[in-house]
């Protein structure tokens, strides 16, 4: 079948002699991608940020498809039905995931103590392939998948695999309580959703910081919110606590990972020489901006080891940190409802709609911040007849 081959650092191809998946346990299904994602966290892999990414795996973990076989032990799908995947490959049954944690099952990803599985990103989340293909197997199909609404686009429900519950995770974890002022750091797909999914929460401020300039003003105007170039600011911290009477704001969100910029310091040693688990910068200045007494929530995406972080700030602050990756099957019905109701519209962040054939391309667009990429959808050859 045609799927994306991973080559190493930079090196990604369309290949059409990738095996075809097969059904491997009886709670298996075969589904036939109809649309898949990359993902900023996917860059981190084809970047050579994320420890454990082999040659020859199959990146991709945002697609929806169609079911095309099913175990014997499968109950609630059937062939034909058009589902969207949650980026989480989770049982349903062990400690986690009745806890509806089914960002930490540990059922699919047993060997690790922290992150569950996740499709296509490294045998670090389990090693399962992903959605970047034609087929792609689903493990605990009784537990992930959903059938798409009948009056639900495509195109929102393939966003709803994991933009849309990262983003609105992101603001729920914040603890938003209404009229405080929240900062997110990072204009990317997840970073724009959570600076809308913050409204409704009760916001009375939004603010964004990032330093590509199409990026913000995609936010300002999708999200009606407040945005800000660091590159512009003398101290993006500083800056904050000028903006918020020198409290602070109420809640700030890492939106970012490791991949963000604006510190030489923490670029040299997380992502050019890898001393520490990438480059931490929007998490301190997230520490740094936020109140004392405020809350810190994470979403973008660290590596394994160690990052360099202020956690004496931390306590001498009095915050709060949570994070974690979305999960993604509690969220689901309220964000469908959110997207019926018309309060989101996840398709207008698609940018770019690429056919899977061309998928060296699309990474290299959304990689290098090319033609105004907000985020790329791939097409395989069967969902455009």
């Amino acid at each position: 079948m045609l799927a994306m081959n991973y080559r190493g650092p930079f090196r990604v191809r369309a290949d059409k002699n990738m095996p075809e998946p097969e059904i491997l346990h009886p709670e298996d299904a075969i589904v036939r991608v109809t649309r898949s994602c990359i993902c900023g966290s996917d860059l981190h892999l084809y970047h050579g940020l994320v420890p454990d990414t082999r040659v020859g795996m199959t990146f991709g973990h945002e697609f929806t498809g169609i079911v095309e076989q099913v175990g014997p032990g499968v109950q609630k799908l059937k062939v034909g039905d058009h589902v969207l995947v949650p980026f989480n490959i989770a049982c349903g049954k062990c400690s986690f995931c009745k806890q509806q944690l089914f960002g930490n099952c540990h059922e699919s990803n047993s060997q690790a103590t922290a992150v569950g599985a996740i499709y296509g990103y490294s045998h670090t989340a389990g090693g399962y392939d992903g959605g970047q293909a034609e087929y792609v197997r689903v493990p605990y199909a009784d537990v992930g998948p959903m059938v798409i609404p009948q009056d639900m686009d495509p195109d929102d429900a393939v966003l709803l695999t994991d933009v849309v519950p990262t983003g609105y995770q992101a603001a729920e974890m914040g603890g938003i309580k209404p009229g405080d002022t929240v900062v997110v750091f990072g204009a990317g797909p997840v970073g724009i959703m959570a600076a809308k999914c913050a409204w409704l929460f009760g916001a009375g401020r939004v603010i964004v910081i990032d330093h590509v300039e199409y990026r913000l003003d995609f936010v300002r105007k999708y999200a009606q919110c407040e945005a800000y170039n660091f590159r512009s600011l003398e101290d993006p911290v500083l800056f904050l606590k000028k903006t918020t009477g020198y409290y602070g704001a109420d809640v700030c969100i890492d939106a970012v990972g490791c991949e963000a910029a604006g510190s030489t310091a923490q670029t040299i040693t997380g992502r050019k020489l890898m001393m520490q688990a990438g480059s931490a910068t929007a998490l301190h200045w997230a520490i740094n901006s936020v109140k004392k007494g405020g809350i810190v929530s994470i979403v973008g995406v660290y590596g394994p080891t160690g990052n360099i972080v202020p956690i004496g700030n931390v306590l001498n602050k009095g915050l709060t940190i949570r994070a974690n990756q979305a999960s993604v099957k509690r969220l689901l019905p309220r964000l469908i409802e959110h997207v019926q109701s018309g309060r989101l519209d996840p398709k207008a962040i698609i940018s770019h709609r690429v056919p899977l054939e061309e998928v060296a391309e699309a990474y290299h667009i959304f990689s290098t911040k090319l033609d105004n990429c907000i985020k790329p959808i791939l097409i395989p050859p069967s969902a455009r007849a």
